[in-house]
């Protein structure tokens, strides 16, 4: 690792800390809003479901489109629209204003997240590629239990305006960075015949070494099969990965949304104060951010299907424990960290994988396929809460309930096995020597 890996790391992990913050925000300041405007939860449902759609058509649509025009033209747009969309949000005057807004900031968050993973997986070191990733992904946890802890302080004294406004600074003070320290993917600008004097500039400043004699740069991987990124992912060679990293995604989104969204409503109706509804919610990130480095460290030792599958398995366990325990339970915030050290680390883990089990043509597009259908998931989570606590649906049936999608998630991945995904370092492209053309 060259010391501008270790910043092009940097620079992905705070750009999904700003993704974290960003998509976990709502579920903080949603039990204020609610209460300041005097509408119902299920009313407040489309604002909490909004954005999650617009992160699946953004994954889908823009993630995708940087397989044609690269991943860090389309990273820089990305984060500075989900910053001013941020910034604009507190503005809206009803809920359909902030759901029109949440959208249009989903659209940017979902190119964010396909374009980190896809840029770091093809600058890191194959022998702990799992880890760096998962690192990495830890900045969605960070950012995400960073916001309640922010909430608990801010709303009480600023009110819940002031949340918005820092979750918009930390996006558009990255900006200027990614500007001048964010390269182009080598292996996209192979692929895509980008002239040899760009590459070479772009690996000699990353690797630190001289090229200057180097006339070609390749590529060594599986064939893709079409020519079209779209198309790959459904050729006979990549279809089984495709469909099960989807379902993997999309249950494990469902149960991880449905938690950060609602928890802190349901422990605000039992009685407890905001700050500590909050602060009990952002230790599911807390614990998710250590499961996400144990998972990303056992992938590589391991194996990713086995490891990933046990986390998903172990979480199931624990949310029939928290449904059990109850919500007055005195192990409440302990099973609450358990819970998201197995479903983020698992989460987490699933998205350092996904980016080996494509070819580099349609490396974003796998990765932002899977992200986009997967957050259906999300999209479910968010809005189904309010929909089963209005049907009479308690905490123990609602948490007991969602072992089920987790132990599908855990299936699931076990089948990608089947699919024997790509063996390739899926890294740096290799240099030829001067002379040997």
């Amino acid at each position: 690792m060259s010391a501008q890996q270790w910043i092009l790391t940097a620079l992905c992990f705070l750009i999904v800390v700003a993704d974290g913050i960003d998509v976990a925000i709502m579920g903080f300041v949603a039990p204020s809003i609610i209460a300041e405007w005097g509408i119902s939860r299920p009313a407040f449902g489309m604002v909490m479901g909004a954005a999650p759609i617009g992160l699946a058509v953004g994954a889908i649509v823009a993630g995708s489109s940087s397989d044609w025009f690269g991943r860090r033209r389309v990273l820089l747009g990305s984060v500075l629209s989900f910053g001013l969309l941020t910034l604009a949000t507190p503005f809206a005057r009803d809920p359909m204003e902030m759901a029109v807004l949440r959208f249009l900031t989903g659209l940017g968050l979902g190119a964010a997240m396909p374009n980190t993973t896809t840029l770091l997986s093809e600058y890191v070191p194959a022998r702990s590629k799992s880890f760096l990733l998962a690192a990495m992904f830890t900045g969605f946890n960070v950012g995400s239990a960073l916001i309640g802890f922010v909430a608990a302080y801010l709303i009480p004294r600023h009110g819940w305006a002031s949340v918005l406004y820092f979750g918009a600074a930390i996006p558009l003070a990255l900006v200027p960075a990614l500007l001048f320290l964010l390269p182009e993917s080598a292996r996209f600008m192979v692929v895509r015949n980008h002239a040899q004097d760009k590459i070479r500039a772009v690996l000699s400043r990353i690797t630190g070494a001289d090229l200057s004699r180097v006339t070609r740069f390749t590529v060594t991987e599986e064939t893709a099969g079409a020519k079209q990124p779209i198309a790959v992912l459904f050729t006979r060679a990549f279809a089984l990965r495709t469909f099960t990293l989807w379902i993997t995604y999309f249950m494990g989104l469902l149960v991880i949304y449905l938690t950060t969204s609602w928890l802190p409503t349901m422990m605000k109706d039992a009685g407890m104060s905001i700050d500590e509804a909050a602060n009990v919610t952002a230790l599911f990130q807390t614990g998710g951010t250590a499961g996400a480095l144990l998972v990303g460290m056992a992938m590589d030792r391991f194996g990713a299907n086995r490891t990933i599958a046990l986390s998903y398995v172990l979480g199931a366990a624990f949310l029939i424990l928290l449904g059990t325990g109850g919500i007055h339970s005195a192990w409440l915030a302990v099973v609450v960290a358990l819970v998201g050290f197995c479903m983020s680390g698992a989460q987490t883990g699933l998205n350092a994988f996904a980016p080996g089990c494509y070819p580099t043509l349609a490396r974003a597009t796998g990765v932002s396929w899977m992200l986009g259908v997967g957050r259906m998931g999300s999209i479910l989570g968010s809005s189904i809460g309010g929909l089963l606590l209005s049907f009479g649906w308690g905490f123990d049936g609602i948490f007991s309930a969602l072992a089920v999608p987790a132990c599908i998630a855990g299936v699931a991945i076990m089948v990608n096995r089947m699919a024997a995904p790509l063996d390739t370092d899926g890294g740096m492209p290799q240099a030829r020597p001067a002379q040997a053309h």
